[in-house]
């Protein structure tokens, strides 16, 4: 396979975006170390082996819904002036060839799921079906932000049972606090498209309420989400640098908003890429310094 026709796939699967939901997926697992909720277990850390199949899962995930997505929303990319150049709809990749690296992107998940233990093997195919039904959720609720978001809100809790091969509840604060984040991202995103969104009947956020509204209602989703990761750090008694990283996150995405206006939209792509790249990465190098030094 050419150099070429793989960075086609990696803009297919927008495969940089990966550094958003892995990062928060990989804090989960160092919760899961070092926070064990089975009676008689020590404290320690994940093992290079696990850390491993915890990416491969990750990518394997990814993949699987990028790719469905680019499929199912075919019609829409080639009539939308933002996203006509994509790999499918210009025809630089084809329809079956999406769908063989789909599925064999589903086969990693599960093989990845396995390595992991029984219970995330269990869970593989749960995941693959609600990564399936993102794309559809467009067609039918303006809340679609939400359903991307919890897609990646899952990572943390994924995580938390490949490790603990069982699911601590306090990781669905995180799971919570991810999917208002990438939800608020995502209807700051969503402004670009409302137009189009209103000439082909799908629905969104920025569509029902107009833009104004919408960038309130991010900036009310991220807010709330600031507050899920104060809790989650009371609940596991973090010291001081998980809430250095909390203010960090919180300065990060006041500095997002502040990029873009109802009136202003033109600096979209440095709020959505290089601002939540940035958070993602700092969060989990805060939050690994919190747990490194803290006592469970």
């Amino acid at each position: 396979m050419s150099s070429s026709r793989i960075r086609t796939i990696f803009e297919m699967i927008k495969f940089e975006h990966s550094v958003f939901a892995l990062p928060f997926a990989l804090t989960g697992a160092l919760l899961a170390a070092r926070y064990p909720t089975i009676p008689g277990t020590a404290p320690g850390w994940p093992s290079w082996r696990q850390i491993l199949w915890i990416i491969v899962a990750m990518v394997g995930a990814r993949s699987w819904a990028m790719t469905l997505n680019r499929i199912i929303d075919l019609r829409y990319d080639r009539e939308n002036p933002r996203t006509r150049t994509r790999a499918l709809a210009t025809g630089a990749l084809s329809v079956g060839f999406a769908w063989a690296f789909a599925v064999a992107a589903a086969a990693v998940l599960v093989i990845a799921a396995w390595q992991l233990n029984p219970l995330a093997f269990e869970l593989s195919p749960v995941a693959l079906t609600v990564l399936f039904f993102y794309s559809y959720t467009k067609r039918f609720t303006s809340w679609s932000h939400v359903a991307l978001g919890f897609c990646l809100g899952m990572s943390p809790a994924a995580a938390w049972i490949a490790i603990a091969g069982s699911l601590d509840a306090r990781m669905l604060i995180l799971c919570a606090a991810v999917t208002l984040w990438v939800g608020g991202f995502d209807v700051l995103y969503a402004c670009q498209d409302i137009e189009y969104d209103m000439s082909a009947g799908l629905f969104s956020v920025p569509k029902r309420f107009g833009v104004a509204r919408a960038l309130a209602i991010a900036r009310g989703m991220h807010v709330v989400m600031i507050g899920l990761l104060a809790w989650l750090a009371w609940s596991f008694h973090l010291p001081w640098p998980a809430w250095a990283g909390i203010i960090v996150v919180a300065a990060l995405l006041a500095y997002e908003h502040s990029l873009v206006s109802a009136n202003d939209l033109s600096r979209m792509n440095a709020a959505f890429f290089t601002v939540n790249g940035y958070i993602s990465l700092l969060f989990l190098l805060f939050w690994g310094v919190a747990v490194a030094v803290a006592h469970p």
